[in-house]
């Protein structure tokens, strides 16, 4: 039996200490490993050869900084996760290995807004569908990232807000997706996950302070603090939007007005070109045109830049990111937005703030936020789950 401090639960709890970070990077070297866990290089050598030899994971040779070097990560048929990301006009699924290898991944349209019961309905059916495409064993599938369009509750798991999703009011869309799928479903906004899925595949990487800002229907933050998501006690942290830009602007769906949403999302500044441009615009056509040098799409791109970028400046200011990254269809016009983001950090956040603050397009585009689903399962799940089949315990590890 293992008591705490004895040496079997040390040995245990060095194993998790090795799986965790792997996991969390999705592949190291063995230097890295040593780096991350503060385990000296002969421990972690011994770890490795005991999970390889415990198919928990693969060692593939590599080289770093010029030197060979082996690169370690969870093994391909260690599970399975699902990411499930519902934005307003589309919903998006995809399927991945915890070696953070996305192995299968679709989307179709999607009136997210009309029926709680019917989205989640296509997204079983999309699910399904995708294992059946990658023939996948569906016992091996261990959890489910999904993303909504807006705050969710920490406590309750439910919306945080019925004037984002009003068909989704009173709904905890963790339970109703887990009912229907029979694996454990990990809830979050997509801000978050468009963060996550950056700091993992895409322009976040490398990064522990950044924040993700993404401009679509609404504008909201995906922040990451010291390596992780921050939250907030209440599930709302990064509700960038709803910073005020002008106490006698419009009014904004919160009830305030001004707010930064009311001069930078999709459903306010799209009514300002469509007396020229026709009433089917959409926020991609409008930032394709810009960058075909339309002078009205221009225009409000850059002021869109302008307002987006005073919010920046207050992020800078309170929290000193070293990075933000630019998602959602607006990311696609490059620097006709990312400059006039920087002016306007330049000029509202405080010097030391802004120089040291790097803005970048998102790598990833509209994958952002299934992506992060993916991810945040691979946050979440407990790394002893993944040692019981090979490395069993008598009672849980000392950690």
């Amino acid at each position: 039996m293992q008591t705490p401090g004895s040496q079997s639960s040390l040995h245990r709890a060095n194993l998790e200490r090795v799986v965790r970070a792997v996991r969390m990077a999705g592949s190291l070297t063995q230097a890295e490993i040593a780096r991350s866990t503060g385990l000296s290089a002969a421990t972690v050598s011994n770890i490795v050869r005991e999970l390889k030899d415990g198919g928990t994971v693969e060692v593939t040779p590599t080289s770093a900084g010029g030197r060979r070097a082996r690169s370690v990560s969870l093994s391909p048929d260690a599970g399975i996760v699902l990411g499930v990301d519902f934005g307003h006009t589309h919903l998006r699924v995809a399927v991945g290995n915890l070696a953070h290898q996305v192995l299968a991944e679709e989307s179709e349209p999607l009136d997210v807004d009309a029926s709680y019961a019917d989205g989640f309905g296509r997204a079983e059916t999309l699910v399904e569908r995708l294992i059946v495409t990658t023939g996948i064993d569906r016992q091996k599938v261990i959890g489910v990232g999904l993303g909504v369009p807006g705050p969710i509750d920490v406590e309750s798991g439910t919306l945080g807000s019925t004037a984002i999703l009003p068909g989704w009011g009173g709904i905890n869309p963790g339970d109703e997706l887990a009912a229907r799928l029979g694996v454990p479903v990990y809830v979050d906004n997509d801000a978050n996950l468009g963060a996550l899925g950056e700091m993992v595949w895409g322009s976040g990487r490398g990064v522990r302070d950044l924040a993700y800002i993404k401009v679509a229907s609404g504008v909201g933050a995906g922040l990451v603090i010291a390596g992780q998501i921050y939250r907030g006690p209440g599930g709302t942290a990064g509700e960038i939007g709803h910073i005020t830009l002008d106490e006698a602007g419009p009014v904004c769906r919160c009830g305030n007005r001004g707010c930064l949403e009311t001069f930078a999302a999709a459903r306010y500044v799209l009514p300002l070109l469509q007396p020229s441009h026709g009433s089917e615009l959409t926020m991609e056509r409008v930032v394709q045109l810009a960058r075909e040098g339309d002078p009205g799409c221009r225009r409000v791109v850059g002021d869109v830049g302008r307002h987006v970028g005073s919010g920046v400046a207050n992020l800078c200011n309170l929290l000193n990111p070293s990075r933000v990254v630019l998602g959602g269809d607006l990311a696609e016009a490059g620097e006709l937005v990312l400059a006039p983001i920087r002016e306007s950090v330049s000029r509202y956040a405080i010097p030391s703030a802004g120089r040291q603050l790097s803005v970048l397009p998102g790598a990833l585009g509209g994958r952002a936020e299934v992506l992060g689903a993916l991810a945040l399962v691979l946050n979440e799940m407990g790394d002893s789950t993944l040692l019981e089949s090979t490395h069993p315990a008598t009672t849980p590890a000392f950690t």
